[in-house]
């Protein structure tokens, strides 16, 4: 069984060698990673390091890339102050479908239990994990705010990352055009740079999620692969509930064309399902919504303006990942607790940017912050990207949603005169 095995996999290698896809790697690494940890449990346990140097490397990315895209995405949009009313209605809606989305992943994944059962092996010369100490009102709130951003980056605190670069780019959009420009055009160089430098990272990432996969076998066997299926079926679960249970509501109650809105999405959805990349859908997402009657203005402000504040399936994806990995490391998070991750995955989400593999850094920084281990991280990594095209299809067709309710909250939806909606599918 175990040559019939090996051939199998050599197979796999070849079409991931012919396919030249980082996911198709990403996908036969985890395999191989399997395979070795089931038959060579001693090489597997020193393939541990590659892992650790993967894992290093995404986390320095985490701070940079929440303090570039936030304040991108507050100072950049300073003329939110003239659109006055428009702006605060995105936003408000913005945190009401979000904030929703963030509670269905928390409860299906305490519904299905996902994590519960693996075992997660313990780490040589390591503290026992245990739950975070009880903590007041009081230190929850002050530990919120930083400091020191300095000390905050070091500890990888991002709650407070992120307190300090919403205020940063409030501050920002307040001070003149001459000067806020030069700290603007910085912070988009230096987003674009992190985005270039998270591209380098995840083409560590086939060995670096191959290690942990085989480290995790040689510990608990082949069993753990049951436990990310059931996450996998628990996040299409849960994402087919929050369209069902909130977006169509909110389109019935906007009088939203729900047929041609439907036909207008199909394109824009399916390429970012296909590509896995919200910002792949941007062009012709803004187009059609366009053609079916919401205002140029609106769609220019609302659509990238959600890339930043209203990705739906990713912020439902990181809250049940996060309580995911808690239930593998075997830790008990009360109400209060989960709550609180809410609350800080609401802020941080805000940070995920409409690109693939975006949300495992905020991922990385929220279960760093709650001090829990990151070994479960590179389990989910392994179907990541199968999580990742229902995911950033939900962000998309959220955000499509949103442009033609804030359209029709405006009064500005134009329900004549419509041009035709193009259906057809981009070949990539």
């Amino acid at each position: 069984m175990t040559v019939i095995r090996w051939i199998v996999i050599f197979v796999f290698v070849g079409y991931a060698w012919r396919r030249k896809s980082l996911t198709t790697w990403i996908l036969v690494a985890m395999i191989v990673g399997a395979e070795v940890g089931n038959d060579w449990p001693g090489v597997a346990v020193n393939l541990r390091l590659l892992s650790l140097i993967f894992l290093n490397l995404i986390r320095t990315i985490i701070a940079p890339l929440l303090f570039a895209t936030l304040v991108v995405g507050i100072a950049g949009h300073a003329s939110l102050r003239q659109v006055g009313r428009m702006g605060l209605k995105a936003l408000v809606y913005f945190e009401i479908v979000t904030t929703l989305a963030l509670l269905i992943g928390v409860v299906a994944i305490n519904f299905s239990k996902a994590g519960v059962g693996v075992t997660l092996p313990a780490a040589p010369a390591a503290p026992q994990i245990t739950a975070p100490a009880p903590q007041s009102a009081s230190d929850i709130i002050l530990h919120i705010f930083p400091e020191n951003i300095a000390k905050s980056i070091a500890e990888g605190q991002v709650l407070q990352i992120v307190v300090f670069s919403i205020l940063f780019g409030i501050a920002l959009a307040l001070v003149k055009e001459s000067k806020r420009q030069p700290v603007l055009s910085f912070c988009e160089s230096l987003s674009e740079t992190m985005f270039k430098f998270t591209n380098i990272v995840m083409m560590f990432a086939p060995v670096g999620v191959g290690a942990a996969i085989a480290y995790t076998v040689a510990h608990m066997g082949l069993g753990v692969l049951v436990n990310l299926f059931k996450l996998l079926a628990t996040l299409y679960a849960a994402l087919l509930i929050f369209i069902g249970c909130v977006l169509v509501p909110v389109a019935v109650i906007a009088r939203v064309p729900i047929r041609e809105f439907a036909k207008a999405i199909v394109e824009p959805v399916s390429i970012a399902f296909a590509t896995t990349s919200s910002e792949a859908a941007l062009p012709r997402a803004m187009e059609q919504m366009e053609r079916i009657g919401v205002p140029r203005q609106i769609v220019a402000f609302v659509i990238p303006t959600g890339y930043s504040f209203n990705l739906d399936g990713s912020s439902l994806y990181l809250s049940l990942a996060s309580i995911f990995v808690a239930q593998v490391a075997g830790i008990q998070m009360s109400l209060g607790q989960q709550l609180l991750m809410v609350f800080t995955l609401m802020l941080t989400s805000k940070g995920v940017a409409g690109v693939p593999r975006a949300a495992l850094v905020i991922l990385l920084g929220t279960v760093a912050s709650f001090h829990l281990p990151a070994e479960p991280v590179f389990i989910i990594l392994g179907i990541d990207e199968l999580m990742d095209m229902a995911r950033t299809s939900v962000n998309v067709l959220g955000n499509c949603l949103a442009s033609v309710v804030i359209a029709r909250w405006e009064g500005q939806f134009k329900t004549e005169s419509r041009g035709p909606v193009r259906t057809q599918t981009v070949s990539l």
